[in-house]
């Protein structure tokens, strides 16, 4: 879900980027160091899961395992996918120096908004845990989607279909990562719990 330079007004691309500074100063703010191992952990699976493009209609999907990364991580994911996604424009030329703020706030401003609406739910066991992951993969991608979409639109309105087409591509990877993030944390309960502590809202 990177979007390329050269595409955005520059208010979007200001706005993006100062929500990026923002989301990124307070997950620094509450980042536990002796955790970065864990954050760095997933900060690289994010890294490598997004580098996987499929393309579809005027773009191409991808995960993004955003629902993941907010249950996991809170804040803190803002400066996880900062990082992942610099990196890849480093060394594969996705997205761009200019789109970088756009491009972290479309993925880690869900997930964190995920995570806060669905943590009452993570913090309990069995059934309503699973209940939580699934749905916070699922509308992180929603979301990230629609505020994708909204960027591109805000720039020209001659975006409408595009945006309109990118939502809908994105659908099926809605249910995929709803799913993977179920199992992963399901998975995480089981064998290794102290994982799941190192979020931090």
């Amino acid at each position: 879900m990177h979007i390329s330079e050269g595409v955005l007004s520059p208010s979007i691309l200001i706005t993006g980027g100062v929500v990026a500074f923002a989301g990124t100063a307070i997950g620094l703010k509450k980042l536990d160091y002796d955790k970065v191992m864990n954050v760095s952990l997933l900060t690289s699976t994010f890294f490598v899961a997004s580098l996987i493009h499929v393309p579809l209609g005027p773009g191409s999907i991808h995960l993004i395992l955003g629902g993941l990364m907010g249950l996991l991580l809170g804040w803190i994911c803002f400066p996880a996918i900062l990082v992942a996604l610099f990196l890849q424009m480093v060394f594969f030329q996705y997205g761009g120096l200019v789109v970088l703020g756009v491009n972290t706030a479309t993925m880690a401003l869900p997930a964190v908004i995920c995570s806060y609406l669905f943590r009452p739910w993570f913090l309990q066991n069995g059934k309503k845990r699973q209940a939580a992951a699934f749905a916070c993969g699922f509308l992180s991608v929603l979301l990230s989607s629609i505020l994708m979409a909204l960027a591109l639109f805000s720039t020209d309105r001659g975006f409408l279909q595009a945006s309109l087409l990118i939502i809908a591509t994105q659908i099926p990877l809605m249910f995929i990562e709803g799913i993977i993030t179920m199992f992963t944390i399901s998975f995480l309960a089981k064998v290794q719990p102290e994982f799941l502590q190192i979020r931090a809202l």
